[in-house]
């Protein structure tokens, strides 16, 4: 049984930078395929960026691309997001997710069997 905690929100302006951690347990994360998720007021929880278990590939939703990376450290069990040149829009509850395999359909959420409790990541101007 994989279990997911997150850490690192917090508040941030325009233009900073964050680094969420995801720390596992029960399973080593290069075993598993994980994920960020986010979600703000009144929208649906919306894709951020995937780490595939066999070689680690990565992919991202558009709207981050080029501003945030997901890696992993296996020694420590760790997913990590880092996120840079954050926006007002960025701000949002982001949660880790995981599932035993990769699957092409990534990108939704309810492919995902294990989520975190959550990270508040708010970001002001």
């Amino acid at each position: 049984q994989v279990q997911l905690v997150e850490s690192g929100g917090g508040l941030v302006q325009a233009g900073g930078s964050l680094r969420l951690s995801c720390a596992a347990s029960g399973r080593p994360v290069s075993t598993i395929a994980m994920a960020w998720f986010r979600q703000a007021p009144g929208k649906e929880r919306e894709f951020v960026a995937a780490i595939r278990e066999s070689n680690g590939a990565t992919r991202y939703a558009d709207s981050v691309r080029g501003r945030f990376t997901i890696s992993r450290d296996n020694t420590k069990n760790t997913v990590y997001l880092q996120m840079s040149s954050l926006k007002l829009e960025d701000t949002a509850t982001y949660y880790c997710a995981a599932r035993s395999y990769w699957t092409v359909a990534y990108t939704m959420a309810q492919n995902y069997a294990t989520w975190g409790q959550g990270t508040q990541v708010t970001v002001s101007s």
